[in-house]
C-alpha cells in the first residue's frame, strides 16, 4: 500500500515509515497536518498513519481531509492520549482503528495495515467478480449484428477490451459507438471500477476544462469550493471522450500530458494530480483531415489512435436491422410480433442516414403512436416512402440527397440477404440477369472477377 505518515514528532514518523517499508509498503511521511493535508490533495494514498495531538489542523482534521478526498482510504490514528470521546468521534468521522503510542506500537502499525490490506484486496476481489458478472450483461455481448464488418469491429473490441490501451472509435453519427465503449468498459478488468463520460463538443472551452481537470477555489468568478474534475471522478475505472474532434486545441495539449504521465494541474492550481484512467475515444470527424489542417494535434492523435475501430453504417449491414428493431422493441417491453409484415419490410429496406440512432427512434416514435395496437407502416417516420416502393412507384429524393453507388449497392446486399446467398434467386429479385448482378457485385466489391459460380450452371442463365 502507498502510505502517508503524519506526525509532529519527524523522528517518530520517520521510524514508522521506515518500519512499514521494510514491510514492504510504499511510505511518505510529513511532519504536520497542514503538510499531510497538502500531499492529499495532489497525491494518491492508499492509508494514512497520523498522530492524533498536533498543533491545528490536529489528527481529526487530517482524518476528515484524507476520507473526503478518497471515501475508501485506511486511516489509522496514533495516540498518547485515547480519551473515549476523541475516539467515538474519529470513528464516526470514519477512522479504521487506532494504537497507543507505547512500547512496540510500530509492529501493531504493521499488523493493523497488512490486515486492512487484505481486506481491501477482498473488497477489490468482489468488486472485480461483480463487474465480470455486469459486463456479461452489459459487455460486448450486447453487441448484435452478424454482418461481416460488424462483426470485425467486435473481434478486435473483444482483444483490447482486456488490455488497458487507448481506443479510438471512429464511424458516423448514430453507429453506435457509445455502445462499444461501454461494452469495451464492462468487458474488462476495469468493469469494477467508475464509467464516465464526457462529451467534447456539448461545453465551451472554459467549462469544458473545469469539467475534465477540476478547479481550485478562486479560480474564477463562481469557484467558491474546490471541485474535482472528470479524470479524477475516474480514477481506477474508465473515462470515454466522446466527439473527441470537437476538443478546443487549447486543451488537446493538457490531454496530452494526461495520457502520456497521468497527471495534471486543475484549473487555478500548480500542484499535479495523478490519476490512473484507461481513455477511450469516439469521432465522427475526420482526424487526418484535421491533423493537415492543424486544427488537431498529430501528436495527440497518434497517442489516441493507438486500436482503432471503424464501425460500419447500418446501410451495409441490412441483415442486422431487424434483429436490432426487436432488441429494441424488447427494451420497450414489446415482442417481434408487434411490427406488421408490411412495417417490418419498410424497417428492413429503409437506408438510415440517421444509423441504428434513427431505427432507435423512430421505434420510440412508433410505439408511442400505435398505443396498443400494432406498429404498422403509418406509424413510421419513412413509412409514406416505402408504401410507395411496395406499390412499384420510385421514392421520392431525400432532402439531403442520396448516392446512387450506395443504393444500388445496398439493394444488392438486401438481395442477396433474403436470398440467403442464393445468386439466381438475388438476381429475380433485383430484375436482373445473373451475368448482371455478378457485375455489378464486382464493381462495389462484393466478388472477385472471375470468382467460382458455387451454384453451378450456365452463368448468363437465370
Amino acid at each position: 500500500m502507498r502510505i502517508l505518515v503524519v506526525d509532529d514528532e519527524i523522528v517518530n514518523a520517520r521510524n514508522v515509515a521506515d518500519e512499514l517499508r521494510d514491510a514492504g509498503h510504499d511510505t511518505v511521511h510529513v511532519g504536520g497536518g497542514a503538510e499531510a493535508i497538502e500531499r492529499l490533495g495532489r497525491e494518491p494514498f492508499e492509508a494514512v498513519i497520523t498522530d492524533l495531538r498536533m498543533k491545528p489542523p490536529d489528527g481529526l482534521a487530517v482524518l476528515a481531509e484524507a476520507r473526503k478526498r478518497r471515501p475508501g482510504i485506511v486511516v489509522l490514528l496514533m495516540t498518547a492520549y485515547a480519551h473515549l470521546e476523541t475516539c467515538r468521534q474519529a470513528f464516526k468521522l470514519g477512522a479504521y482503528d487506532y494504537v497507543a503510542k507505547e512500547g512496540d506500537f510500530t509492529s501493531e502499525l504493521a499488523l493493523l495495515i497488512g490486515r486492512a490490506a487484505n481486506e481491501r484486496g477482498l473488497r477489490e476481489e468482489n468488486r472485480r467478480l461483480s463487474g465480470t458478472v455486469e459486463g456479461l450483461k452489459r459487455g460486448l455481448v450486447s453487441v448484435i449484428g452478424d454482418a461481416p464488418a460488424i462483426r470485425d469491429a467486435r473481434a478486435l473490441a473483444e482483444k483490447v477490451a482486456v488490455t488497458d490501451f487507448t481506443v479510438l472509435l471512429r464511424g458516423e453519427s448514430g453507429t453506435g459507438k457509445d455502445l462499444f465503449a461501454r461494452a469495451i468498459h464492462f468487458s474488462s478488468p476495469r468493469a469494477g471500477g467508475p464509467w464516465v463520460k464526457v462529451n467534447c463538443g456539448a461545453l465551451p472551452e472554459p467549462l469544458l476544462e473545469s469539467e475534465l481537470f477540476g478547479h481550485e477555489k478562486g479560480a474564477f468568478t463562481g469557484a467558491v469550493r474546490q471541485k474535482r474534475g472528470r479524470f479524477e471522478d475516474a480514477d481506477h475505472g474508465t473515462l470515454f471522450l466522446d466527439e473527441i474532434g470537437e476538443l478546443p486545441v487549447a486543451l488537446q495539449s493538457k490531454l496530452l500530458q494526461v495520457i502520456e504521465e497521468k497527471t495534471f494541474t486543475r484549473v487555478g492550481g500548480n500542484q499535479p494530480v495523478t490519476v490512473d484512467v484507461r481513455i477511450l475515444a469516439a469521432t465522427n470527424r475526420d482526424l487526418e483531415a484535421m491533423t493537415r489542417e492543424r486544427t488537431f494535434r498529430d501528436d495527440l492523435f497518434y497517442r489516441l489512435n493507438v486500436f482503432p475501430i471503424v464501425l460500419p453504417p447500418l446501410r451495409d449491414r441490412p441483415g442486422d436491422v431487424l434483429p436490432l428493431a426487436h432488441q429494441i422493441l424488447a427494451r420497450h417491453g414489446a415482442t417481434a410480433d408487434k411490427l406488421t409484415p408490411e412495417a417490418a419490410r419498410a424497417i428492413e429496406t429503409h437506408r438510415y442516414p440517421g444509423n441504428v440512432r434513427e431505427l432507435e427512434h423512430a421505434l420510440e416514435r412508433a410505439l408511442i403512436l400505435a398505443g396498443a395496437d400494432p406498429i404498422g407502416v403509418e406509424h413510421l417516420p419513412f413509412g409514406a416512402a416505402a408504401e410507395e416502393a411496395a406499390r412499384g412507384g420510385v421514392p421520392s429524393l431525400p432532402p439531403e440527397g442520396l448516392s446512387l453507388e450506395a443504393v444500388e449497392k445496398t439493394l444488392i446486399l438486401q438481395a442477396l440477404e433474403r436470398a440467403r446467398g442464393n445468386k439466381s434467386q438475388a438476381a429475380r429479385l433485383l430484375g436482373l440477369t445473373r451475368r448482371t448482378l455478378y457485375s455489378r457485385m464486382e464493381k462495389h466489391g462484393l466478388r472477385r472477377p472471375g470468382e467460382a459460380d458455387e451454384e453451378g450452371g450456365e452463368e448468363g442463365a437465370t
